[in-house]
């Protein structure tokens, strides 16, 4: 179980699949320096999806302003579902039959 100010029912390896996937798209960008780390914003990202928090609950709680709250929330959002589940333009075409 993973714990911030509050408990969320899932496995720690969740935080570690994310927070990797996370860093590994920082260090592709290029970012230099962040509010929260890598597993920290996954930590942010996870108790939002998994627990319904509010953006401003997760600002206070991680004591960082409601926009970058948005930003990491999206950022992890972006970084689990389109390069790990979608098809690329190429693969689709070949499966799709008409």
């Amino acid at each position: 179980m993973l714990v911030y100010p509050s408990s969320i029912d899932l496995p720690s390896r969740t935080l570690r699949f994310l927070a990797g996937h996370l860093s590994a798209r920082q260090a592709e960008i290029g970012t230099r320096w962040r509010h929260l780390p890598a597993g920290r914003q996954a930590l942010l990202s996870l108790a939002h999806q998994r627990c319904g928090d509010t953006y401003a609950q997760l600002a206070a709680g991680f004591g960082i302003g409601i926009a970058t709250v948005f930003r990491y929330v999206r950022e992890a959002v972006d970084v689990t579902s389109w390069p790990l589940l979608s098809p690329s333009l190429a693969e689709a075409g070949t499966t799709i039959k008409v």
